[in-house]
């Protein structure tokens, strides 16, 4: 028998006895109690104001494997990038779903023997999160679960209904009784209240209300079910490990339990996996594949694979192309680890400048330590990131990083690097000005606190301080991953946050009339 997933994480913690919460159906689920469902401090303050962007989600899911609890929290903790807030996993065991979630890693959460023994079953699928829609408390904690007509139904979703406000409202009018904040429970009630018989029709019917950008993993008594939306903006992939079917959002997750890649699931698909083997559902009308660029740019772990690209690759690319467009008189380059790492190595080899480390990243800050003043606060870059100083001093320096969001972080790092004695700093944006906010799962401030919307690029280079500021142009991002150039009528990628080209209806955003509910339209 597979044993706990050992995270190598040796800090000292303290255990919890789990007790029983009472399920909606007497024994049709357990419930562990985790720990209590309190506010937690936003992480965001631990990286100056948020001057970051976050993805929000990543899911995974296996069927039929004997070890299911133990993979999927292997497949979690490979994607904890994805999301560092909380983390949640479901089983079901032929008889009973089980759910365990909890705030905080999921090596902090799931690498006890006694948690991965209480979710039981060959089923299982798993969550982590970071949260947009929903605070971040216990009951907005994912997978979600509900008892439906046919038996219990858990979903977890990775991405951002743009209608989801405006779906709940009318779900709320109809006597609905949401009991999070999250966007996903309203997909949950779109299902529950279907007025079709077989449950493949009820998440269908559902499917066709939202709108947005989604990846959905569900499990119930007989099925795990993945779906992706009709452009495929969040990613989703399908595996195999000894001849079970597996969900993930990236490869990376497949890789740390020795699973096969089998294929990408495609824009507007379903994916129902049971007894009878795997089946492929396409219940929207067929449309190019839009996927999110900043799975390339940042989110995405560098070795994973997406759509048949390597991350890894494309974002040294993104270096290189970005040296052929914005060239700079220097003798090092220096990336901002870790994002910028892939990047800087392909801007100093298009370039033919010696790439250094002049920037050492402190990978031991503790996500829990609270600063205790706004000077305090001040520190936390110099906290995760330390100068070179033998590499910096006296040098000119190509300071690359993968993107600005509000600056804050890039006001800090230049004046680091004068303060060890650069004598230039030139910085290089390995992505196109942020310009706009998401709507789709990203974790963007509003547009007015985005620098690169309220800002020239002169007024930027002033801000940050430094010599010279250069942007990769949305082309050069394109032709990175293969393509000439943007195609302006059928674009390749969901690139709204440097564009403004949204490819979706924004019915939360800009409050139009939305369509009616397929069960109250049926009921009239």
């Amino acid at each position: 028998m597979m044993s706990a997933p050992d995270f190598t994480d040796h800090r000292q913690r303290t255990l919890r006895a789990p007790s029983s919460d009472a399920s909606p159906q007497g024994d049709s689920m357990t419930f562990e109690a985790p720990r209590r469902d309190l506010p937690q401090r936003d992480p965001r303050h631990d990286d100056l104001d948020g001057d970051t962007l976050r993805e929000e989600c990543g899911v995974f899911g296996i069927y039929g494997h004997p070890e299911a609890a133990a993979l999927t929290a292997l497949g979690l903790h490979a994607l904890q990038h994805r999301g560092q807030e909380a983390a949640g996993i479901v089983s079901y065991d032929g008889e009973r779903f089980h759910s365990e979630r909890r705030i905080g890693l999921v090596g902090d959460n799931f690498s006890s023997a006694k948690t991965i023994e209480r979710l039981q079953g060959a089923a299982a699928i798993g969550h982590v999160r970071y949260s947009t829609t929903g605070e971040t408390i216990l009951r907005n904690v994912q997978p979600l679960f509900a008892e439906l007509e046919g038996g219990g139904f858990a979903i977890a979703h990775n991405g951002n209904l743009t209608n989801g406000l405006t779906l709940r409202r009318q779900l709320v009018r109809i006597g609905a009784l949401c009991q999070s904040t999250s966007d996903t429970e309203v997909f949950l009630h779109l299902v529950a209240h279907s007025r079709r018989l077989r449950f493949m029709d009820r998440f269908i019917d559902a499917l066709r209300q939202i709108e947005g950008a989604y990846s959905l993993v569900g499990l119930t008594n007989k099925k795990l079910i993945g779906a992706r939306d009709p452009l495929g903006i969040r990613p989703l992939v399908l595996g195999e490990l000894d001849g079970h079917y597996i969900l993930a959002s990236e490869t990376c997750a497949l890789d740390i339990i020795g699973a096969n890649f089998i294929r990408d699931v495609e824009n507007g698909e379903i994916v129902v996996i049971s007894d009878e083997g795997i089946e492929s559902i396409k219940p929207f009308p067929p449309q190019p594949a839009r996927p999110c660029v900043f799975e390339y740019i940042y989110f995405a772990r560098p070795d994973s694979i997406v759509h048949g690209r390597s991350v890894y690759e494309v974002r040294k690319r993104l270096g290189e192309e970005l040296a052929r467009e914005a060239p700079a008189e220097a003798d090092v380059v220096v990336p901002v680890p870790d994002s910028g790492v892939p990047a800087a190595i392909g801007y100093a080899r298009a370039s033919g400048i010696p790439y250094e480390l002049g920037i050492i990243r402190n990978h031991y800050v503790g996500r829990t330590f609270i600063q205790p003043t706004q000077t305090g606060r001040e520190t936390g870059v110099r906290m995760k990131h330390s100068a070179n100083r033998g590499v910096v001093a006296g040098k000119r320096i190509v300071l690359i990083d993968d993107s600005i969001v509000r600056g804050t972080t890039s006001v800090k790092i230049v004046k680091m690097m004068r303060d060890a004695g650069a004598k230039e700093v030139h910085f290089r944006i390995a992505c196109p000005p942020i310009k706009f906010p998401d709507y789709y799962g990203i974790d963007t401030p509003e547009r007015e606190k985005l620098l690169a919307a309220t800002h020239s690029l002169e007024e930027i280079r002033r801000y940050i301080g430094a010599d010279s500021v250069a942007f990769l142009t949305v082309d050069g991002v394109y032709r990175a991953t293969g393509y000439e150039g943007r195609d302006p009528v059928t674009p390749q990628f969901t690139d709204h946050c440097f564009t403004g080209d949204y490819p979706t209806p924004l019915a939360d955003i800009t409050g139009e009339a939305p369509r009616q509910l397929s069960l109250l339209a049926e009921a009239g």
